[in-house]
């Protein structure tokens, strides 16, 4: 029996809360649906959504460990947006002083794709729908 009807959200903790904010909001361009401080956790959260669904929360917390990148660790990998057209979003992140990997091309579907990094080493991968 399949009980699981969607994805609701994938949180994300963040060391430099203003810097991420800005990275999905302004350069990604993930909708703000709400944004709390949490006083007694010394924490903001933001909520995310992408084209009007809610998918991704941020939070903040004093001093939270770095994450292990490489060699890749236990875990979330990395999140990944389908995009129309790679070259363009590629284009838009260097505008932002963002590098982007080589593209690559998935042998399984022939797709190109690549991956940036958010402020916290989080890879971001770009699938070219």
């Amino acid at each position: 029996m399949n009980f699981l009807r969607s994805i609701h959200h994938i949180a994300v903790i963040c060391s430099d809360y203003q810097k991420s904010k800005k990275f999905y909001s302004e350069i990604l361009g993930l909708e703000i649906i709400r944004e709390t401080y949490r006083s007694e956790r010394d924490s903001y959260k933001l909520d995310l959504a992408l084209n009007g669904t809610y998918i991704l929360e941020i939070f903040s917390f004093p001093n939270p460990p770095l994450r292990l990148s490489k060699p890749e660790s236990t875990g979330l990998r990395h999140l990944a947006f389908g995009v129309e057209n790679l070259d363009f979003v590629i284009t838009e992140m260097c505008k932002n002083n963002i590098s982007a990997e080589d593209i690559r091309i998935d042998s399984i579907t022939g797709k190109r794709f690549t991956f940036i990094a958010d402020p916290d080493n989080l890879p971001i991968e770009f699938y070219e729908l």
